[in-house]
């Protein structure tokens, strides 16, 4: 049998206690599996005193990750620190100058390095495994870097956060506020104190990037991406797109167009009948549109301990399969030096549905005056409803629009438009209804 695979893990938190766990307790399974052990030989975190719930005193404890990065004592590091700058970035970095191969579930430091990172992994001939980084449990990086040879990528599309979609699924399951649907996944620990980076699509964002690159072979973009978050979501847009026969997700969007790359995240309606539509909760799911394949699906849990850890332990048991002298495969799917540099898509170009929800004053000429504002920027209406906005706003009527394909820019031009004519008595809502099987 081949000598123990000596692994370092870096930050030992609720993901880094669940990977030190599993690989105590599946040991046997994981030495039959690898043909090799898999053994914890060196830690490093900010208390050493804590306790995490298993027993690390068999590893070397380092109070620099860095300097664990570096040692002679692991073969693989494990970055669970988080964060795209600082310890991370320094400690992934050392490993792989090193020649150390390198696991990570850290999409804001790949987001931001990913690509370097890469250069260097591949200059150096080891590993920069991060299934983690995307979706969690779901094995989407693997399947996309290693199951789909030959085939072209033309759309990518996905849940990609657990917490905005549980928010979502609460507010129309249960008639919830967001606000109140927020709080709660805070008390459950699904959202951070300050929800931001998830509410507002930060995080989608940096999975998507990924997932664009490893689709389109194109340098990670992350700053490249038209980003909008729930936070906005009302019980009215909820209601209504469960009326028009659809459901709202916050999904994360990368296809190829004639100009470039669109990468886009925001609300979007879905047909309820859509199979991306019965994602609920905290779940994840991506679905990948190809030439060969057709359309994949893949769905499961997006974060947590154990759904984390299990795609962290099934990169390092990779690295434990692999025999010295194998060539390892480009980090994203391609060499990264020879990662097409990414053409950004313009997105006011972006032709589809669009649900528009307008409060408006009730007064004659304004369904009429709304209608004309359609008609000039050619948008074909599918449906148009009006009803009382509320008990409360007797003088305030709210429009409902779906309009058949049109451009983003025509819509907002329309709505632009109402606006100025002084219709309006609350801020517009425009929804995009993403095509979805």
């Amino acid at each position: 049998m081949a000598e123990a695979l000596r692994v370092g893990i870096a930050g030992l938190g609720t993901v880094g206690a669940s990977v030190a766990r599993v690989l105590r307790d599946k040991a046997p399974e994981l030495t039959r599996q690898c043909g090799r052990e898999v053994v914890v030989s060196a830690v490093s975190a900010r208390d050493p005193k804590r306790d995490r719930g298993v027993d690390l005193g068999a590893a070397k404890w380092f109070d620099d990750p860095v300097a664990m990065a570096q040692t002679a004592e692991i073969d693989v590091f494990v970055e669970l620190i988080g964060g795209d700058e600082g310890p991370s970035h320094s400690s992934v970095k050392a490993a792989l100058e090193a020649g150390r191969h390198v696991v990570t579930a850290n999409k804001a430091l790949l987001a931001k390095h990913g690509v370097a990172l890469a250069e260097t992994a591949e200059k150096k001939g080891v590993l920069l495994n991060y299934e983690a980084a995307v979706a969690g449990g779901i094995p989407v990086i693997k399947t996309m870097r290693e199951a789909m040879a030959g085939n072209s990528v033309t759309r990518v599309f996905g849940i990609l956060n657990g917490t905005c979609n549980y928010i979502l699924t609460r507010m129309e399951a249960e008639g919830l506020s967001f606000d109140a649907c927020l709080k709660d996944a805070q008390r459950l620990g699904y959202a951070e104190a300050d929800p931001t980076f998830d509410i507002e699509g930060h995080d989608t964002a940096h999975k998507l990037s990924i997932l664009t690159s490893l689709a389109f072979g194109t340098r990670i973009a992350a700053n490249n991406i038209y980003m909008e978050g729930i936070s906005n979501i009302s019980q009215a847009d909820i209601r209504a797109a469960g009326d028009l026969g659809y459901r709202i997700k916050l999904l994360g969007v990368a296809q190829r167009t004639e100009s470039g790359i669109e990468q886009r995240v925001h609300p979007t309606m879905v047909p309820t009948a859509s199979v991306i539509a019965q994602v609920h909760g905290v779940t994840n799911a991506v679905a990948i549109e190809t030439d060969i394949l057709g359309e994949l699906l893949l769905s499961g849990p997006g974060a947590g301990g154990n759904a984390t850890a299990s795609a962290v332990v099934g990169d390092i048991a990779d690295i434990a399969k692999s025999r010295p002298g194998f060539q390892h495969g480009p980090v994203f799917g391609l060499p990264a030096k020879e990662l097409r540099p990414y053409k950004k898509a313009q997105m006011r170009s972006h032709a589809g549905g669009y649900f528009i929800r307008l409060t408006v004053h009730d007064r004659i000429g304004v369904f009429a005056a709304i209608a004309k504002r359609m008609a000039d920027n050619d948008i074909s209406l599918e449906s148009i409803v009006q009803h009382a906005a509320g008990p409360d706003t007797a003088l305030q009527k709210t429009v409902i629009l779906v309009t058949h394909e049109t451009t983003e820019a025509a819509v907002r031009r329309a709505v632009d438009g109402i606006t100025r004519d002084d219709h309006l008595t609350d801020k517009p809502q425009v929804i995009r209804i993403e095509r979805a099987e």
